[in-house]
């Protein structure tokens, strides 16, 4: 995997754009969300800004950058990922290009073809065309928190529980959206060294806010989903992949983005998240924010059949539950594990039992609690 410096080889100087001081940026993809969030945003910094897209004579998916053109230059410009050479012209003069088109077929049922390898070799597309212009200071490469998630189990770390960073990367053993940001990563790290630019990556998280693009896909209707009559599962899969629902808004991740990108010392990747959440914790907000939506804050399961012919639950709530939980879950683990260092203390409680464990070496985490069947398994 590579490290979060990339070690990166000294570059050559780029030639200076000839654009009278103006500042120049090329955004792919720019009637995407993210992409026309981040060409208004350049715009109103002053920048003079070219955007690509696939078919600039398309006026639905257009009309917004038609709109932002009022902001000052703009320039809409034919390109397409599986296309080389077709990025040259809108990358030319440019200081800085900021990588954010990409493939997203999220049910492909040929993912390999249809989603990992077109986003890889499109990056490599686009780098291409920056490493011909030889007038780029930075490029910024929009990737995704996808590529942040680790595929196995990692340790604890003290207090703060498992944190996710920059130099967190899952194992390619699947295939599917997670594995076409990590290759594409990969791929462009290693075109940059071999041809001297100036990479750096933004892995954003669950993107939401406002944006000029007409047209919004995965992230912010999946934050609105717990607002519709029925849940869809994209809200639970966050929190499964990442154990949170983490978001950032779209002003935060642009204005980041041009952050790094004007920073001389930026280098390497960067996580985008502002804000850790939860399923429950974000249908309670938005069920206090809009009640007119009938929010459900989460999915249940009944008992009502259970309980309509005669039973009684004892134990219905956390409180009841986990009344002495904690020191039996010790007890009955340590009476596990301590049987290979040939000293039982199944009849053991509390700090006695796990004092017993670390004193004979032979708990599996080597300090951690798991609360559940089978122990620390």
């Amino acid at each position: 995997m590579p490290s979060s410096s990339y070690l990166l080889r000294s570059f050559s100087q780029p030639k200076m754009p000839a654009s009278g001081g103006v500042k120049t940026a090329c955004v792919t993809g720019g009637n995407g969300y993210i992409a026309s969030a981040l060409v208004k945003m350049l715009m109103e910094k002053g920048y003079a800004v070219k955007t690509t897209v696939r078919n600039p004579d398309d006026k639905e998916k257009n009309s917004h950058l038609k709109g932002l053109q009022a902001l000052g230059h703009l320039e809409i410009l034919r390109a397409d990922l599986d296309d080389e050479g077709s990025f040259d012209e809108a990358v030319a003069g440019c200081h800085y290009a900021f990588l954010v088109a990409a493939p997203v077929n999220l049910a492909s049922q040929k993912p390999e073809e249809e989603l990992i390898w077109p986003a890889v070799r499109g990056t490599l597309n686009v780098l291409r065309s920056c490493a011909k212009a030889g007038t780029v200071k930075r490029v910024v490469l929009t990737s995704s928190a996808a590529a942040v998630v680790p595929s196995r189990p990692l340790p604890l770390k003290g207090s703060a529980g498992l944190v996710l960073d920059e130099e967190t990367w899952p194992d390619v053993d699947y295939l599917g959206y997670c594995v076409s940001k990590v290759l594409l990563e990969k791929a462009a790290c290693r075109f940059a060294m071999e041809h001297g630019i100036n990479l750096v990556t933004v892995c954003p998280v669950v993107t939401v806010g406002a944006a000029p693009a007409s047209k919004v896909h995965i992230s912010v209707p999946a934050s609105l989903s717990l607002l519709s009559v029925t849940i869809i599962e994209t809200q639970y899969h966050y929190q499964a992949l990442f154990g949170a629902v983490p978001m950032v808004d779209v002003d935060d991740l642009c204005r980041a983005e041009i952050f790094v990108a004007e920073r001389e010392a930026s280098s390497g990747r960067y996580v985008c998240c502002g804000l850790n959440t939860t399923v429950v914790e974000l249908a309670r907000f938005l069920a206090h924010k809009y009640p007119q939506y009938n929010v459900k804050p989460r999915v249940s399961l009944s008992s009502a059949k259970l309980v309509k012919e005669g039973f009684q639950f004892k134990y219905k709530t956390l409180d009841d539950m986990y009344d002495d939980v904690v020191d039996r879950a010790l007890a009955f683990s340590c009476g596990v594990w301590i049987g290979s260092a040939h000293a039982t203390i199944r009849g053991q409680r509390g700090n006695d039992a796990w004092a017993a464990v670390k004193t004979h070496g032979t708990a599996k985490n080597q300090g951690g609690l798991a609360l559940g069947v089978g122990g620390f398994d």
